[in-house]
């Protein structure tokens, strides 16, 4: 068994990074360095995202993907640090709601911090 902030880590937290960098290049026209100042990530790391060496082998639903899309339009739009994670952290927690994770992590179990956030 792993625990589920592992796998987040591991699987989901690559896939969401890909997402947005895809999306704030693509839908907003950013370029891979701004993306990579928004996110805090190298310009190669950026790279990696959006030619699929980094965060592909994860397919997300198209509500999940819509949750990323927004997410990307706030960041582009300029949000403050605190914002930024709480942000991230929601797309993770959508991630976990959705199910995706028991489906395709099978051995992953609940994160008490994230469950009883949701109570």
């Amino acid at each position: 068994m792993k625990p589920t902030c592992e796998i987040m880590v591991q699987r989901v937290l690559p896939a969401i990074r890909a997402g947005l960098a895809r999306t704030m290049m693509i839908d907003h026209g950013c370029t891979q360095q701004q993306v990579a100042d928004i996110l805090g990530l190298s310009r190669a790391a950026v790279s990696q995202y959006v030619s699929e060496k980094r965060g592909a082998e994860v397919g997300f639903s198209e509500e999940t993907n819509e949750e990323i899309r927004k997410f990307a339009t706030n960041l582009v739009n300029g949000m403050p640090a605190k914002a930024m994670n709480e942000g991230m952290c929601n797309v993770c927690k959508f991630v976990q709601r959705s199910g995706w994770l028991f489906k395709n992590a099978p051995e992953a179990e609940y994160c008490i911090l994230c469950k009883d956030d949701e109570d």
